[in-house]
C-alpha cells in the first residue's frame, strides 16, 4: 500500500491519499480544495490514478475540493447515503467493503458529530485481512472527539457520538487513527497537535472514552469552541446551495 497524509498544520486540517502501488489505483479522503494539485502530483509521482473521492461528512470549517477532484480525475464522488447535499453523488453505506486494488476499505456510519459521518477501515491484503488503520473523520481524534452541537440537538447527536465511538473502540488497539482534523481546527475541544494515534493509545488516554453514555454526554457538550463565524457559508458552499 502507499499511504500519504496532508496535514495543515496552521488550520489542524488533514487529508489522505493512499491505494495499491501495484495496480495503480488509489483514493482521496477528506480533500481540501486548496490543495487540489498536491494530490494531483502525488498520484501521479506514484503513476496511481484516482478512483474515488470519499468525504467523511459535510465539513463545516473549510472549502471542501471533493467534488472538484472528482470532476478532473473522473472518479466516484463519495459521501455517506444520508448526507444532506444539493448535487448527486455516489452513496456510501455501512459495511460496504470497497475495493482499490489489494486495499480494501469497510465503511463504518459513525453519526454523532454529523448524521453522515463516517470511519473508513482500511486493509492491505499483501499484508493480511486484519484491519491497518482507520479514518475516523471528525468522530474521534487524538485525546479529544468531534463536537456534537452543529446538528442542532447536542444531547441526541452525542448520545450517537457514544454509540460511534463504541464501534471503534471495539477495533484491536493496533489498529493506527487518522482524523480529519487535530489541533487547530473548531471542529472539537481538546485535541492534541499529535495528528495520528492508535485505538489502544485512545483507549488508555482520552478521557472522554471512559466515560458511560450518560456522563459523556454531558462532557461532550461542555468546552466548545464558538462556531466560526463563517461555517454557515462554508457547510452551505459543500452542501452546492452557493457557489
Amino acid at each position: 500500500m502507499i499511504f500519504r497524509a496532508f496535514q495543515r498544520f496552521e488550520t489542524g486540517c488533514a487529508a489522505y491519499v493512499f491505494g495499491c502501488g501495484g495496480q495503480g489505483v488509489c483514493v482521496v479522503v477528506d480533500p481540501r480544495q486548496d490543495d487540489l494539485e498536491t494530490y494531483l502530483e502525488f498520484a501521479a509521482s506514484k503513476a496511481m490514478r484516482i478512483t474515488q473521492v470519499l468525504e467523511t461528512h459535510v465539513h463545516a470549517d473549510h472549502r471542501s475540493g471533493g467534488r472538484a477532484l472528482a470532476e478532473r480525475t473522473g472518479a466516484a464522488y463519495r459521501l455517506h447515503r444520508s448526507a444532506d447535499v444539493g448535487f448527486p453523488f455516489q452513496p456510501l453505506d455501512d459495511g460496504e467493503r470497497i475495493e482499490v486494488g489489494n486495499t480494501i476499505i469497510t465503511v463504518l456510519h459513525t453519526p454523532g458529530h454529523t448524521p453522515d459521518s463516517v470511519s473508513l477501515l482500511v486493509s492491505d491484503l499483501r499484508r493480511g485481512p486484519a484491519p491497518w488503520f482507520v479514518c475516523t473523520g471528525d468522530t474521534l481524534f487524538v485525546a479529544a472527539t468531534g463536537r456534537p452541537d452543529l446538528p442542532g440537538d447536542t444531547a441526541a447527536s452525542a448520545a450517537a457520538l457514544h454509540g460511534s465511538l463504541q464501534r471503534l473502540l471495539a477495533l484491536p488497539d493496533e489498529v493506527e487513527v487518522y482524523p480529519a482534523h487535530f489541533s487547530g481546527s473548531a471542529c472539537g475541544a481538546g485535541m492534541s497537535g499529535k495528528p495520528s494515534s492508535t485505538i489502544g493509545f485512545e483507549r488508555r488516554h482520552n478521557p472522554l472514552l471512559e466515560l458511560p453514555r450518560a456522563a459523556f454526554v454531558d462532557a461532550a457538550g461542555q468546552g466548545i469552541p464558538d462556531k466560526p463565524a463563517d461555517m454557515a457559508a462554508l457547510v452551505a458552499w459543500n452542501q452546492g446551495r452557493t457557489s
